[in-house]
């Protein structure tokens, strides 16, 4: 499976984002151990570094934290067709269609995100943190 990790999962993950963080860091598991093929957009690493960045407060640890990131997740770019279909889209926020039409053509079967509302007329499946990992992961015994 093919999955496009929504910013804020990320951001989740690496600040330790409570009551979210859990999933997000068994997500980043989960693409380590590659129960799925994990994926961003270059757009969202640029947001990934502002966000890390004012954490850490260093170039070069914001720049470790990303090359860490880009061994885990695929960066998938973002075409002008993207955006010009994102125009279109039954989507109400522009940002999120650009990346669903992003994960459309980079042909991701869902996006995982925690803001599954304004993902509901997406051209791909959506999945919570929490669902994606069901699907992904075997039963715990």
């Amino acid at each position: 499976m093919r999955a496009l990790i929504d910013t804020c999962v990320i951001v989740d993950a690496l600040q330790n984002r409570e009551p979210f963080c859990a999933d997000a860091q068994r997500i980043f598991l989960a693409a380590a151990n590659r129960r799925f093929d994990g994926c961003i957009t270059a757009n969202a690493s640029a947001d990934i570094y502002y966000l890390a960045h004012r954490t850490t407060h260093s170039d070069a640890e914001t720049r470790k934290i990303l090359a860490r990131l880009f061994v885990l997740y695929d960066i998938l770019d973002t075409t002008a067709m993207d955006c010009r279909h994102a125009i279109s889209s039954k989507m109400s926020d522009y940002e999120d269609a650009v990346m669903a039409e992003t994960a459309l053509r980079s042909g991701c079967d869902c996006i995982v995100t925690r803001n599954l509302k304004d993902f509901k007329d997406a051209p791909v499946l959506s999945y919570s943190p929490s669902d994606f990992l069901r699907l992904i992961m075997p039963p715990e015994e």
